[in-house]
């Protein structure tokens, strides 16, 4: 069998690629669109980050606290993106 032939064959071919994304014009992206969301995301990337750079250098209080905040700031995320209403203080 010849190479052409391998490449006709049904089982080989690929699965078309889906087309590429349009691009959007600047300042209509999601990041405009809902800042409370993507600032909420920023801070939680950034603590994330943080931990992983220092964990094995972190008390056990500090670890803990650490995780505390991860939480609170997962759950503030949440609420922005699902459009929850804060809880009462």
């Amino acid at each position: 069998m010849s190479t052409r032939d391998r490449k006709s064959s049904p089982r080989t071919r690929s699965a078309p690629s889906a087309p590429a994304p349009t691009p959007t014009p600047p300042g209509q992206g999601e990041r405009r669109h809902n800042r409370p969301l993507r600032e909420g995301l920023d801070e939680l990337l950034s603590h994330t980050r943080d931990i992983a750079r220092r964990a094995k250098k972190m008390t056990p209080e500090e670890l803990d606290y650490a995780q505390q905040r991860l939480e609170w700031l997962a759950d503030e995320v949440w609420r922005v993106a699902t459009g929850e209403a804060t809880p009462p203080e």
